[in-house]
């Protein structure tokens, strides 16, 4: 591995020229079967039915299905592919496929290449093997994908050959929902409803649709390939289980949008050229606050192609990491005491005009519409917070949240002084007056004045109004962004369902409009006002503030996790047609069966590592020690101090044994039949004893010399480009 960690990495092309090009104008999407592509190959009264269900949102008829499936067939086959693939977000949170060919036998005994618009419309994977949360039983084996039309077909290529992959809704037999597209979409179209029926009450332009629309950054940590498989609990888990402290970790902020080393920025051109062709608009690449990790953030998409694409950014990331010799850790917390992983999902509302409902515009206080969009965010974000961290629930992300190092587990919204002033005024009766940027002056006469917002930008927050977007950032690196957009948008069509009601009642008594949104608005941020927060989210004294102000503070899965079946979330999933009852049930007992499953993995991982390679290595170790001991007796030698180290290792040793053996015993006992009670019983008893067993085998690491020592360090780890 020391040939290839120092190798000399040379990016792939595609003219064989040895030298390698990035014209994104020319490969941009050319892997993805664009609107453009469908509207010159199709018939034109096919396309102009077909734009009517991809930009409309109107139902898509079946003869339709029939030319799209032959255009999409040929257009697959000139890029090589020989399988198609309905592509699907199961309830794993990664994305699932079965390949078939195109080939169907004829009767002269020969082949043909077929692909109907049944094929198109419909598959049927075997959904025995994927999680349900006891929607039905193992044994009922049918379910169904359905062709999302709204999401390109895209095409993955192989060294041997290519797929064309076609994204698709999952749904069992009866019907219920199997997946995270599907509640996606219809909460999509319940924000849609909500949205064009207050743009009514404020005129304008007319729109078809409204959209919510995503822009998910994703950050991630790169090791070498050696290393990671050299660590079991790594390749079992995702992170490290244990690691001692480093000397250095980052401390000096150095690694922060520092100069990026030539393999990782070969990768990351490489990965970046893969997701051009497949008609990703990645945007931004840039070291981030810890050692080996970094950053990669599209510019926005309407929210369902966007989280397809987040799943697809995730993926190349991973393949094409294993051709540079290196291993992309998507843990949220892969190393301990440095920053983790999230992914920020920048979250907004636009129109089929192209118009984003949530840009203030140079005088937010005059903007009525923007103002009443706005509101009801934050009104949606107050009255579901629970639910809002429930979405985001994960062992994973339990390492990280409320760390110094992401928002905290408390949910609020930080809007700016800009728009905080605005606030104020609507409490105190109408806003009259917006804030000012003006221009920042650098005191150097050839630098520019460069304009200065009228707020700064706060990193502590969870849900933070940066300009013209709210960026949650709790959402962990991991974790599928469906989930967590489509809380969003329900949660925000509701408020604007309440918000719009009130205005008609106060619009009819005052035929004003502006005087009834004031009074709406008014209303509305006295019963929303505690979630508002400007300061610093990491402070002991925003615990304390935020207690009293009545917010949840859910700092673990197994607190969050109780509001996604409570009373007023299933009401609120079910006026919306988003999820039942029993489908949102479902959700909750395969979080909480991924959360114990993980943790169990972990573990049994904990005891494995610790009996099979930590105490061999120590056993090894002292042995040295000791036979050092015995023959500097013999020589006469004073090794007073040789004995005290042995002494000392010998002491931690055996209580890594006694700690070791604790943990398996409380692992083995399971806590319980069900899975509430498994989960609680890991959570509780489980967990405290891995951190003990970590914490002693961390201290042997710092005594036991090196080259006995068998697992790779975090200096080594963290520091080998």
């Amino acid at each position: 591995m020391e040939a290839v960690r120092n190798a000399e990495y040379t990016l792939t092309t595609r003219n064989g020229s040895g030298k390698f090009e990035m014209n994104i104008t020319k490969i941009f999407g050319e892997n993805c079967l664009s609107i453009d592509t469908l509207k010159e190959r199709l018939p034109k009264s096919v396309w102009k039915t077909l734009k009517k269900t991809i930009r409309d949102n109107e139902p898509l008829e079946h003869d339709v299905a029939d030319a799209v499936a032959v255009v999409m067939k040929e257009w697959a086959s000139e890029k090589g592919a020989t399988h198609y693939s309905h592509w699907f977000q199961p309830l794993t949170g990664a994305t699932a496929e079965k390949h078939d060919s195109f080939i169907t036998p004829n009767q002269g005994g020969g082949a043909i290449t077929s692909f109907s618009g049944n094929d198109l419309l419909r598959g049927e994977p075997d959904a025995s093997s994927f999680p349900s949360g006891g929607l039905r039983p193992t044994f009922e084996a049918r379910g169904y994908t359905a062709w999302d039309p709204t999401s390109p077909a895209f095409i993955i290529e192989n060294g041997n050959g290519s797929t064309l992959c076609i994204p698709t809704v999952f749904a069992s037999w009866k019907g219920e929902t199997l997946d995270f597209k599907t509640p996606l979409l219809r909460s999509t179209e319940a924000l849609n409803k909500q949205a064009l029926r207050a743009l009514q009450l404020f005129g304008g332009e007319k729109v078809k649709w409204v959209n919510s629309t995503g822009g998910y950054e994703q950050e991630y940590f790169l090791i070498d390939q050696e290393y990671y498989y050299r660590r079991p609990d790594l390749m079992t888990s995702g992170r490290t289980l244990f690691g001692a402290k480093p000397p250095k970790g980052q401390e000096l902020d150095d690694h922060y949008f520092g100069s990026i080393p030539d393999r990782i920025l070969s990768y990351m051109l490489d990965a970046e050229r893969e997701l051009y062709r497949l008609g990703v608009p990645v945007k931004t690449r840039h070291n981030e606050v810890a050692p080996g990790q970094y950053e990669i953030a599209p510019v926005f998409e309407k929210a369902n192609v966007a989280a397809d694409h987040q799943q697809l950014t995730m993926i190349v990331l991973k393949k094409m990491a294993r051709k540079y010799g290196l291993v992309c850790l998507l843990h949220e917390k892969p190393f301990a005491g440095l920053n983790g992983s999230g992914k920020h999902a920048n979250w907004s509302i636009a129109t089929s005009k192209g118009t984003n409902l949530l840009e203030p515009g140079e005088s937010p206080h005059e903007n009525m519409q923007f103002l009443f969009f706005f509101t009801a965010t934050l009104k949606a974000l107050y009255d579901h917070q629970g639910m809002l961290r429930a979405s985001i629930a994960s062992a994973g992300n339990d390492h990280r949240l409320g760390a110094n190092e992401a928002p905290p587990a408390i949910i609020s919204a930080y809007i700016g002084e800009h728009l905080e002033d605005i606030v104020k005024q609507i409490k105190n009766g109408g806003a009259t007056s917006s804030k000012k940027g003006g221009l920042l002056g650098l005191g150097i006469p050839v630098l520019p004045n460069i304009p200065k917002h009228a707020g700064d930008r706060n990193r502590t927050s969870p849900f933070a109004f940066t300009g013209n977007k709210f960026e949650f950032r709790a959402v962990g690196s991991e974790q599928t962004v469906s989930f967590p957009t489509t809380v969003l948008n329900v949660g925000t069509a509701h408020a604007i369902d309440v918000m719009t009601t009130a205005l008609e009642t106060e619009f009819a008594k005052e035929n004003d409009l502006e005087k009834a949104l004031a009074t709406v608005l008014k209303n509305t941020y006295a019963e929303i006002d505690a979630i508002l927060f400007n300061g610093d989210g990491y402070s002991d004294e925003w615990q304390v503030e935020a207690e009293k102000r009545g917010l949840l503070n859910l700092k673990t899965t197994m607190d969050a996790l109780p509001y996604m079946t409570t009373a007023k979330n299933i009401q609120l999933f079910e006026k919306y047609n988003v999820l039942s009852g029993l489908e949102l049930e479902s959700r909750q007992e395969i979080y909480l069966e991924q959360y114990f499953i993980k943790l169990n993995i972990e573990a049994e991982t904990t005891e494995d590592i610790v009996r099979t390679m930590v105490i061999p290595a120590t056993v090894r170790y002292l042995n040295e020690v000791l036979a050092l001991n015995d023959r500097g007796k013999a020589t006469g030698l004073d090794i007073s101090s040789t004995k005290t180290l042995a002494e000392e290792v010998n002491n931690v040793l055996s209580q890594l044994i006694i700690a070791v053996d604790k943990l398996g015993k409380v692992n083995s006992d399971l806590g319980g039949d069900t899975i509430p009670e498994k989960a609680k019983h890991l959570s509780q008893v489980v967990l405290p004893e891995m951190n003990k067993v970590r914490v002693l085998a961390d201290n042997l690491e710092k005594l036991v010399a090196d080259d006995y020592w068998p697992l790779p360090s975090y200096r080594e780890m963290l520091f080998v480009k």
